[in-house]
């Protein structure tokens, strides 16, 4: 079965690559769908999101492509011919959320949604939180793909000295 793994992924970290790595061992078929979500503060475009996930998954077994989604989870889930969304859960309040989400899911779009928890060690780890520290020059190496890392390391240090501003 096909399924879909949606985020804004700003930037991948090891837990995100845990929950599509669990993903495609489970269901075989996976497509990341890049998310541009307007309510959010995005450090690097999606297409440059697409490109450093794509750069980690070189390690995932089964088919694993990488999308932007722009519209609706559930016209992308259909266009790409997915049968669920799979979502990663830290803790109870990602939980209340994304149960939100997906009794609206189900609702508009006949879709399911399947819940991995977070493995123990990816737990507490967030897109958001590795960019703050990372803002401060802090090492967050341990929990991102070294592409992500080094494109985060670099992004910051523009920000920091001004060289750039977030693009989205």
């Amino acid at each position: 079965m096909k399924v879909v793994c949606p985020g804004s992924f700003d930037p991948i970290t090891l837990g995100h690559l845990d929950v599509i790595n669990r993903a495609a061992h489970l269901f075989g078929e996976v497509v990341v769908a890049v998310g541009r979500n307007s309510t959010k503060q995005s450090l690097f475009t999606a297409e440059e999101r697409v490109d450093l996930i794509e750069a980690a998954l070189h390690e995932v077994p089964g088919v694993v492509t990488v999308d932007i989604i722009d519209g609706l989870l559930v016209d992308f889930c259909r266009h790409h011919g997915a049968g669920a969304i799979v979502k990663g859960l830290r803790f109870a309040s990602d939980f209340d959320f994304e149960l939100q989400m997906a009794h609206m899911n189900e609702h508009v779009g006949d879709i399911e949604t399947v819940f991995l928890p977070a493995s123990p060690e990816y737990g507490t780890v967030s897109s958001s939180m590795m960019r703050q520290m990372a803002r401060f020059g802090g090492d967050v190496s341990a929990f991102l793909p070294a592409v992500a890392n080094q494109a985060l390391v670099a992004r910051s240090r523009d920000l920091r000295e001004g060289l750039v501003r977030g693009p989205e």
